[in-house]
C-alpha cells in the first residue's frame, strides 16, 4: 500500500512540473518581447501585430474577405455607385417613398394593398401597444400567447375556410417550420425548383428524401411521384410548391396538383405568401383561384405584404396544426408575434372583408401594368399576378438600369443570378391598389426612357 501511495504522490509531482513548465513556456516568449521592447521596436524584420493577426485569422472567414474581390461585380457596381442593395428608405407613404431626400413611385415593395400607411391600421396598432405592451418576451409555448393571438388565428381559419391556423414569428419561419415538423426521416418531398428559399430550408432540415422536379413542369413531377409510388409505397410524401411564385408572378396549377397528390397519396402544401390577399374572388390566393380552396392539404402565408406587418401562419386540419404546435421547432422556440403586429393583421383583414373594391383595383392596376409593358417591348414571362418581371439581361446592364429608374425618380427591385438564370437578369416590379394611374404612367415612361437608353427593348431575350 505504502509503495502504491508513493508512486501517485510522485506521478503528483511529476504532473505539477510538466504543468509549471508548460505554463512558463507559454509566458516566456511574451516576458522576452516585453523585455526587448525598447531595443527592438524600430527594427525593420520585428513581426508586428497587423501580420500576426493575419497569420492568426480562421480561414472559416475567407470567403467573408473575398466576397467583395476587387475585380468582381459586385465590388465594381459599388465603386460605380451600381450597387442596388440595402439601399435606405427615410420615408415611405405605400405608392410614393422618399429616398436620398427626393420622392420615388415605390414599384418595389409587396404592399399589394396598400395598407402600411392605412391610418386606421396604423392606430390599432398603436392601441395594441397601449394594452399589451411592446412584446410578448417568450414564445406561445410558453407566456406568449395573447387573446390576439388566438382570434387572430381564429379569424383566419374562418377566412380561409380551415379548421385550424397556427401563427408563426416569420413567413420564413412558417415554412421552415411546417416542412421540418411534417417530413421527416422516412418521409419523401417533393419540391418545385423556383420555391421560395424558406421551402427549400425545410427541406434540408427535415431529413427527408427530397426530389426536386423542374419549374411548373408537372409531368416531371409526377414522373418522380410514379417511380416513388412503385418502389416506396409506404412512405409519407409531400408535395410542396408555391402558390404564386415570388420572381415570375406566375400562379400554379392547383387543380393538377391536386389530383396527383390524391392519385399517389401525397399531401399537398401551397405557399401562399404572395397569392393571400392578392387573388381569388375574396383575397383568399391560389387555390381560390380554381374554386378548389377545401382540397389543399396545408396552405401558409405571410403577413409582411398584403396584411402589412410581420409574421406568417398555416391553416388546415385540427388535428395536424395541434401537431405542429408541439412539434415544430420554429414555433416552439421563437417569440411570439409582438401585439402591434397581430393587431395590425387583425385591421388589415378587417379591410379586406369590408373593402372588396381593393382587390378589384389591384388587378385591375397589374392588368394596365402588364399590357402597358408588352405594348413596349417588354418580356414580362407570364406573369398573372401584381408581380411583373421585366427582363432586362446581363448583370451589369441591369445594375445600370436600375440605377437610372431611380434617377427618373421611380424605385424597382434588380434580380440577378443565382436567383433568375443567367442572361435574365430583371426588374421585378410590384403593384399596390393604391397606386394611382398617374404612378402608373409615370412607371411606364420611365421604363421606355430607360429601356430605349440601354437597347432592351425588344431585343432582351424570350423565357
Amino acid at each position: 500500500m505504502r509503495a502504491f501511495r508513493a508512486e501517485c504522490d510522485r506521478r503528483k509531482n511529476a504532473h505539477r512540473q510538466e504543468k509549471r513548465s508548460l505554463v512558463l513556456a507559454a509566458l516566456l516568449p511574451h516576458v522576452a518581447t516585453n523585455c526587448m521592447s525598447d531595443t527592438s521596436a524600430s527594427s525593420p524584420t520585428a513581426p508586428t501585430d497587423t501580420a500576426n493577426d493575419a497569420a492568426a485569422r480562421p480561414s472559416l472567414f475567407d470567403k467573408c474577405h473575398q466576397f467583395f474581390e476587387p475585380d468582381g461585380d459586385y465590388a465594381k457596381a459599388k465603386e460605380a455607385d451600381l450597387y442596388p442593395y440595402f439601399r435606405p428608405i427615410e420615408r415611405n407613404d405605400g405608392a410614393r417613398a422618399i429616398m436620398n431626400g427626393e420622392e420615388v413611385v415605390m414599384a418595389g415593395s409587396n404592399n399589394y394593398l396598400g395598407l402600411t400607411s392605412d391610418p386606421r391600421v396604423q392606430e390599432a396598432a398603436a392601441q395594441s401597444i397601449k394594452t399589451y405592451g411592446t412584446g410578448c418576451t417568450g414564445s406561445r409555448f410558453l407566456n406568449g400567447t395573447l387573446d390576439l393571438h388566438l382570434q387572430l388565428e381564429e379569424r383566419l381559419a374562418d377566412f380561409m375556410e380551415a379548421e385550424a391556423c397556427i401563427l408563426y414569428s416569420t413567413g420564413y419561419m412558417t415554412n421552415l417550420g411546417v416542412v421540418q415538423a411534417i417530413a421527416g426521416k422516412g418521409d419523401m418531398i417533393f419540391s418545385d425548383k423556383d420555391n421560395h428559399a424558406c421551402i427549400v430550408a425545410g427541406t434540408q432540415m427535415s431529413y427527408a428524401e427530397t426530389r426536386r422536379y423542374r419549374h411548373n413542369d408537372l409531368d416531371h413531377l409526377e414522373q418522380m411521384l410514379e417511380r416513388a409510388h412503385e418502389r416506396h409505397p409506404d412512405k409519407g410524401k409531400l408535395i410542396a410548391t408555391d402558390g404564386v411564385f415570388s420572381m415570375s408572378g406566375e400562379i400554379a396549377d392547383v387543380p393538377r396538383l391536386i389530383s396527383l397528390a390524391r392519385t399517389y397519396n401525397a399531401a399537398l402544401m401551397l405557399d401562399d405568401a404572395h397569392a393571400i390577399g392578392v387573388i381569388g374572388p375574396k383575397g383568399q390566393g391560389s387555390a381560390s383561384t380554381y374554386g378548389r380552396l377545401q382540397d389543399v392539404d396545408l396552405i401558409t402565408g405571410t403577413f409582411s405584404k398584403s396584411f402589412s406587418s410581420l409574421g406568417g401562419f398555416c391553416v388546415g386540419d385540427e388535428d395536424v396544426i395541434e401537431y405542429l404546435r408541439h412539434e415544430s421547432s420554429p414555433h416552439i422556440f421563437s417569440a411570439s408575434m409582438p401585439p402591434a403586429n397581430v393587431a395590425t393583421v387583425l385591421k388589415c383583414l378587417d379591410i379586406l372583408e369590408e373593402e372588396p373594391e381593393r382587390l378589384e383595383r389591384l388587378w385591375e392596376v397589374s392588368d394596365y401594368m402588364r399590357e402597358g409593358f408588352r405594348e413596349q417591348g417588354f418580356d414580362v414571362w407570364d406573369s398573372e399576378t401584381p408581380i411583373i418581371p421585366v427582363v432586362v439581361g446581363d448583370m451589369e446592364t441591369c445594375f445600370r438600369f436600375w440605377r437610372d429608374l431611380l434617377e427618373e425618380g421611380v424605385f424597382v427591385n434588380a434580380v440577378v443570378p443565382p436567383a433568375v438564370p443567367k442572361g435574365q437578369s430583371l426588374m421585378r416590379t410590384s403593384y399596390m391598389a393604391t397606386h394611382t394611374d398617374e404612378d402608373l404612367d409615370r412607371i411606364l415612361e420611365a421604363f421606355y426612357k430607360v429601356g430605349t437608353r440601354h437597347g432592351v427593348i425588344g431585343s432582351n431575350g424570350v423565357h
